[in-house]
């Protein structure tokens, strides 16, 4: 005898019976007002949207060109003038400050968007498909091998020192971390009942992967990406410290502390301020990232509920 098989519309399979381990989404109006009474949450959106607002109005704020050089005002403490002083070519710190927020975030959203992308691909496919899984996951065990700022300097000391280079550096050292936890996420999703009907019903994987184990695994890569914005913005600032990132006069924050390590004694301010702005933004990410995780996990709400 032969079996028949079931010939069903991939857009019918919603009709399946809903399993009972599906993760129920909260709707959009109840997580935000769970996220806007989260206070982690809002100290980290209300910090980083100042410094978006900050790099977006970068032109209107600064007070003078942030490459434009007196010397005869080299080494100004702040002041009405000066806010933030001026470094050892008279050039305003408040304006390069400013404007090495444009660029750092540029980078480390560059990154994060980047890495997000690839490493969630990677991540579907080896916690999808069995057979792919050996071959990708042991090629990110060896780019995690190497501790990941040296492997980001190696990088782009042989791409060479810019912006761009900067970005396909970070990206391949934080892919990996992406990659497993995506992985690791889809597996488990992989194994749930209405995986499981959809693949009865004969609905094509690339269907069940977009309608159902993205859309139900985004949450802890949602998480992780935002600690990847905050990881790729330091290490920009490591790159451009050891002269492997945004060549200078380019004012990034990581330019900008290395140009002033020479003059901590008489100067220590060109220092400051740039090294304040990297930790408030990481600082800001991760508090995001923990309210995310806060909100995002149904095992966390739970326990506070």
């Amino acid at each position: 005898m032969t079996s028949a098989r079931l010939d069903v519309d991939p857009g019918l399979v919603d009709l399946a019976p809903a399993a009972a381990d599906e993760p129920a989404a909260p709707p959009p109006p109840a997580l935000w007002r769970r996220l806007v009474r989260h206070r982690l949450f809002m100290t980290g959106a209300v910090i980083l949207g100042l410094m978006l607002l900050m790099a977006v109005f970068a032109d209107l704020i600064q007070i003078r060109p942030p490459e434009k050089m007196a010397v005869r005002f080299r080494f100004r403490t702040p002041a009405w003038e000066w806010p933030l002083g001026t470094d050892n070519y008279g050039r305003d710190i408040w304006s390069r400050l400013v404007h090495g927020a444009r660029l750092s975030l540029t980078i480390g959203a560059a990154v994060a968007l980047v890495t997000g992308v690839a490493g969630t691909l990677i991540g579907v496919l080896a916690g999808y498909y069995k057979r792919l899984d050996g071959v990708l996951m042991r090629l990110m065990d060896a780019l995690m091998a190497f501790p990941a700022i040296l492997l980001a300097i190696a990088i782009a000391a042989a791409l060479g020192p810019s912006a761009v280079n900067a970005v396909i550096a970070l990206a391949i050292v934080y892919t990996p971390r992406m990659a497993r936890i995506a992985r690791s996420t889809v597996m488990v999703v992989r194994e749930m009942d209405y995986v499981k009907a959809a693949q009865a019903c004969g609905a094509r994987d690339r269907w069940i992967i977009w309608r159902h184990v993205l859309p139900n695994s985004m949450a802890p890569l949602l998480v992780q990406l935002t600690f990847i914005f905050a990881y790729a913005i330091l290490a920009e600032a490591i790159l451009s410290f050891l002269g492997v990132g945004p060549p200078p006069p380019t004012p990034t924050w990581g330019n900008m502390i290395a140009e002033g390590k020479d003059y901590l004694r008489e100067a220590p301010h060109i220092c400051l301020f740039p090294g304040l702005a990297v930790a408030f933004v990481c600082l800001a990410l991760n508090l995001l990232g923990d309210g995310l995780r806060d909100v995002l996990d149904p095992r966390l709400r739970v326990q506070h509920g």
